[in-house]
């Protein structure tokens, strides 16, 4: 778990987390016989000491925009509790098979907050489509992180500026394209 912090998953060795442990190579292929097995493992144990967001506890939030403001509050809280983690597994999620397990759980886990985050919205048709989108686009941990990291915005910033984006975007007018 350290080293997927540290230098990612694509980086990361038998050898190395046999170092890390104070073990030998065949003790690490003892206990996970292949990578897919080592990362579940670690993912497992790193997920336990930092949970996911609770996206359950917004369902009690009635007002939509409170609702979000709170989901995207707790998103940007956690992402920045474990930013070094995201960052490094973002970066290797590609380059790593045995990852694909828990990314494809991850991004479950994000269409299921955006589900919460768009219940009771009382937009339709096209505008929900641009609010779904919006609210997708504020959930990622590439969005947090260009707002706070490279924009230099305060988290509390960062809520406001997607808050007010998602809601924009179902009452944005949309001109008709001449090619359409």
């Amino acid at each position: 778990m350290k080293l997927h912090g540290s230098v990612g998953p694509a980086r990361t060795t038998v050898s190395g987390v046999a170092e890390e442990a104070g073990v030998q190579r065949a003790t690490v292929y003892r206990h996970f016989p292949d990578e897919a097995s080592l990362f579940a493992a670690c993912s497992a144990h790193y997920w336990a000491r930092h949970p996911l967001p609770e996206i359950e506890a917004w369902k009690t939030i009635r007002e939509s925009p409170e609702r979000l403001r709170t989901g995207l509050n707790d998103f940007y809280d956690f992402f920045a509790h474990n930013e070094e983690m995201l960052e490094k597994t973002s970066r290797d999620a590609h380059m790593v098979p045995a990852m694909s397990a828990q990314r494809e759980a991850f991004v479950g886990f994000l269409e299921a907050a955006r589900s919460v985050l768009m219940t009771g919205r009382p937009d339709r048709g096209a505008a929900r489509r641009r609010v779904s989108a919006a609210i997708g686009h504020a959930l990622l941990f590439a969005t947090w992180q260009s707002l706070t990291r490279m924009q230099e915005l305060s988290n509390a910033e960062a809520v406001a500026v997607m808050a007010t984006m998602v809601e924009g975007a179902g009452a944005a007018r949309v001109p008709r394209s001449p090619n359409a």
